[in-house]
């Protein structure tokens, strides 16, 4: 009788145990790092679905944070802020605890991130800055002072303008003026063309150099096509075009179908040098086929790697990496930031940075 009870209790006492630990690892929310993120809520709200980028920057943003066990709401806009507020309005209703939006007017969401605040929501900027609020917690985007830097430096460089040559003919294609981010996209490109434009080495024939005079609407390739279709119909019947810089991809491809139905594009009459943003798919395959000179590469996966660090920090009660607490003034605070760096990519090396790194596949640029 005393084994049978001794055996007894020692089975009660490995019951016991058991539960204990399987308690603890309950209370890890599943991610095995302390993280709570097991079940938690998640709000992601992208601009559109007409872009490759918003596509992949939601696919990467939505696969990162269900990783790490989060319940993930993603949303896409379609270029409609009105659409975009009320997505974020759903999303605290819900019971998001934090809300990761790319912007599609960063001036147009300070009413609906109020509410976000008085809710207690964190709200992080995702490669669009917020503007006019103080419920934007933080932003995760690349350098875009750099961006426009290398648009820059590969005209400079492809031109030979350090060395002095010219005068070549340049036109400029940049991004609305409700993105914040062109900003910074054309100023960074600028400071660099800037002083070639003085000197005469570049020549802007249709005297349109300001960003409100080279803006696109909404990134839209068409309406960048008949801009160029009328500058270059205005200026350039007589003349050669040397270097567009475009600030995006999307704005490129119009450029480009302007500039192939100008006779562009042949032996006799290449294409200028062309520049580009986000290493789009049917750009990459007009660097390969020489009809876009580059595009700066900005790999989302490590910005979407970086979001998920700040979503975690948030719901840890600790503080996120940053590395820029001076840049980025939304009118109301200087937003801290975390920048990343970008790259760009032509010819010589998309090989490398592209199909290497397994962002493509090789048969995804052939079809």
């Amino acid at each position: 009788m005393k084994k049978f009870l001794v055996l007894c209790l020692a089975l009660m006492m490995s019951v016991v145990m058991a539960g204990c630990g399987g308690s603890s690892s309950g209370s890890s929310g599943g991610s095995g790092s302390g993280a709570p993120s097991k079940g938690v809520k998640i709000g992601v709200s992208m601009p559109t679905k007409s872009l490759q980028r918003w596509n992949q920057d939601g696919a990467n943003m939505m696969s990162k944070l269900k990783e790490k066990g989060y319940d993930v709401d993603l949303q896409f806009a379609e270029n409609k802020v009105e659409s975009q507020v009320s997505q974020i309005e759903n999303m605290i209703t819900k019971g998001c605890k934090v809300i990761v939006v790319g912007a599609i007017d960063g001036g147009s969401l300070s009413s609906v991130l109020d509410e976000a605040k008085s809710a207690g929501v964190k709200v992080i900027a995702y490669d669009r800055l917020i503007m006019n609020t103080d419920a934007v917690n933080y932003y995760a985007t690349f350098d875009n002072y750099g961006v426009g830097q290398i648009q820059g430096q590969y005209i400079e460089q492809k031109l030979g303008l350090k060395e002095g040559k010219g005068p070549f003919n340049l036109e400029i294609a940049t991004g609305p003026m409700d993105d914040n981010n062109a900003v910074f996209f054309f100023k960074g490109a600028m400071d660099v063309l800037q002083p070639y434009v003085d000197k005469g080495q570049l020549v802007v024939r249709s005297g349109q150099v300001t960003r409100e005079q080279c803006a696109t609407p909404n990134w839209d390739e068409a309406k960048a096509q008949e801009r160029m279709d009328n500058l270059l119909t205005t200026n350039y019947a007589s003349a050669k075009l040397d270097a567009v810089l475009c600030s995006n991809d999307s704005v490129s491809l119009g450029v480009q179908s302007a500039l192939k139905s100008a006779g562009y594009n042949t032996a006799d009459k290449p294409m200028p040098v062309i520049t580009g943003q986000d290493a789009n798919l049917p750009n990459v395959k007009a660097i390969i086929s020489g009809e876009q000179s580059m595009s700066v590469f900005k790999d989302t996966r490590a910005l979407a790697d970086q979001v998920v660090k700040m979503v975690d920090a948030l719901l840890s009660g600790k503080e996120p990496e940053v590395n820029d607490t001076k840049t980025y003034n939304n009118g109301v605070k200087i937003v801290p930031s975390y920048l990343l760096k970008p790259q760009f990519v032509d010819k010589d090396n998309y090989k490398q940075l592209l199909i290497d790194s397994g962002y493509y596949k090789e048969a995804d640029l052939q079809k």
